[in-house]
């Protein structure tokens, strides 16, 4: 069926509301637009479905919403184990997301599955923690994460509270072939479901074990307190999830100057003040800087709308506020917990790290100067999670700290995805430490490249939108398997890691060896001047990313090497 039969048995189908149908009698004279909203269906992947919103096979809506439920809820019913079971929900700022999660939770119920549903917007680490501490099968959350307005997505969790595992994936994406869109799912009316008890709703009662949870992990209360009269600390979420709990957590820590960024403690999916609602993007602190200055604060936190991942900026030398990127405040929390750990003598026996393989070497090297064992795992933290659950279910070693690159923190056993809850407390409990050595964050950093090397990273975007991004990723991918580089810019590959087939080459003897991660489609090329050049298609938007991780003596030298590596990317495109 091609795009055009696609999008006339929706118009026609008696599923579809008369302003859905009026809305693609807009558009009948623009193949264009048809076939970008029906040229295929959203392909459910282990981050789940990720797409603008709107009417169409390619689109987030209701009718994906309830198709892909369906599917989901097929999975749970055949699980093995108790004959009840249940589901958790979630969802975040964005427009429609409560509108879908209801929708989520009448499929669910539809099919006779128990639901545990959020009373409003609540942190994504709260799903994890909910499905963990209810002994839930599986959660559904609805958000785009840090993706502009447009956008949505419905992400699934499964019993572990972590990501859906790629098998179960795969499982869904195949009963999703086989179902209709518009007649296949079982669905019962919210309010009945609510009545009847198969949806419960949960509230105050599990914040409240959350937050025990959250604070569980402070590990110095004290110093907080020595510098909580003059300590100022700036927040914003940046329109979303964290608007409550972020600030109740720095309050129970000790701090007594949370300044909250009025304009975007409102919750608004429209994300109003900004371009992306994203904390790796320094346009999306332009308010908090404002209030910062005013009130000579310490430092910035912003969290984006669902509350996984986490931003900050702080003062230089100069008392410039500048950002501390994702890798640099990963490698500022890691050092600073073992610190904290050996002062309050918490430290456990085989203490290990979690990075993944995109995330800065400099993390390697502060777990070999701390004898700390230190893992790669593939990007998401479904497979930080699958790695902790094996190390300690096995006791291989305790999990102290797992990050990524791109603003993720997971600390403590209570949640197995990003949380930024946990994290924006540890940051601010960090920073109030180091203020209490008269230094900034800054100033920590300076002092942590004194002591393991200077490091350097940059991450590029080569966008590839439009109906024929997907293929043009495909074949920048195939292309550089097809004609591995010997060097970039005359600078020796020493070695060349294929983590699709799991598979490391040295390039001068030609000596193929196996490695232990395989099945993702990422290639590594470790360079002659202790350069990493990784490149990753996304798996949630359409661009490819090219990772720039380099050493050298000092900033500069490794400032160079990235400028040069970042024209040997730009040329991929």
């Amino acid at each position: 069926m091609n795009h055009y039969e696609q999008y006339k048995l929706w118009l026609n189908s008696p599923s579809l509301s008369e302003s859905e149908k009026e809305d693609l009698r807009s558009i009948a004279h623009d193949d264009e637009e048809i076939k970008s909203r029906f040229f295929s269906r959203l392909e459910f992947g282990t981050a789940g479905l990720r797409a603008i919103m709107g009417v169409g096979s390619f689109r987030m809506n209701i009718h994906v919403i309830r198709h892909a439920t369906q599917a989901l809820a097929e999975l749970v019913c055949a699980e093995p184990g108790d004959e009840k079971k249940y589901v958790a929900i979630c969802f975040d700022s964005r427009c429609s997301s409560d509108d879908f999660a209801r929708e989520v939770a009448s499929v669910m119920a539809g099919n006779g599955i128990h639901v545990r549903i959020f009373d409003a917007l609540r942190p994504t680490p709260m799903l994890s923690f909910a499905i963990r501490e209810y002994g839930c099968t599986a959660g559904v959350n609805i958000t785009a994460s840090h993706n502009t307005k447009e956008y949505n997505g419905y992400k699934v969790y499964w019993s572990d509270g972590a990501q859906l595992p790629p098998r179960h994936a795969q499982i869904v994406a195949e009963k999703m072939d086989m179902l209709d869109m518009f007649n296949s799912y079982r669905r019962m009316d919210f309010d009945e479901a609510l009545k009847s008890g198969i949806i419960t709703i949960m509230g105050e009662e599990t914040d409240r074990l959350f937050m025990e949870n959250v604070m569980a992990l402070a590990n110095d209360y004290e110093a907080v307190k020595e510098v909580a009269d003059d300590f100022k600390l700036v927040y914003t979420p940046l329109h979303g999830a964290g608007y409550k709990l972020v600030p109740e957590a720095l309050h129970r820590l000790g701090l007594k100057h949370i300044i909250c960024v009025p304009e975007q403690m409102e919750l608004d999916g429209t994300f109003p003040t900004v371009t992306s609602p994203n904390p790796e993007n320094s346009e999306s602190f332009a308010l908090g800087a404002v209030l910062a200055r005013a009130h000579h604060a310490n430092l910035i936190i912003a969290t984006d709308p669902d509350c996984d991942r986490v931003g900050i900026m702080a003062r230089n030398e100069c008392g410039e506020f500048l950002t501390i990127s994702g890798n640099q405040t990963g490698a500022l929390l890691f050092d600073y917990l073992i610190g904290a750990k050996l002062r309050a003598n918490t430290m456990p026996e085989k203490p290990v790290v979690l990075k993944t393989i995109v995330t800065t070497e400099m993390t390697r090297r502060i777990a070999e100067v701390n004898n700390i064992a230190c893992f790669d795992t593939f990007t998401g933290f479904k497979f930080m999670a699958e790695k902790k659950n094996d190390l300690e279910s096995n006791h291989k070693g305790k999990v102290i700290f797992s990050y990524e690159e791109s603003y993720g923190y997971m600390i403590g056993d209570f949640v197995r995805d990003k949380d930024a809850v946990t994290a924006s407390m540890l940051i601010a409990e960090m920073a109030a430490w180091y203020a209490g050595q008269n230094m900034t964050l800054w100033d920590a950093l300076e002092r942590l490249y004194e002591k393991y090397g200077q490091y350097s990273e940059y991450t590029l975007n080569l966008l590839m939108p439009g109906l024929d991004g997907i293929t043009r990723m495909r074949e920048l991918m195939a292309g550089l398997r097809g004609s591995p580089p010997k060097g970039i810019l005359k600078t020796r590959v020493m070695v060349m890691r294929d983590y699709e087939s799991g598979t490391e080459i040295d390039v001068e003897s030609g000596t193929i060896t196996k490695m232990e991660l395989s099945g993702s489609n990422v290639l590594r090329y470790d360079l002659e001047d202790d350069t990493v050049v990784i490149v990753r298609p996304s798996g949630t938007e359409p661009k490819v990313k090219v990772y720039i991780m380099t050493r050298s003596e000092t900033h500069i030298e490794c400032d160079e090497k990235i400028k040069k590596y970042t024209k040997w990317a730009e040329c991929l495109a």
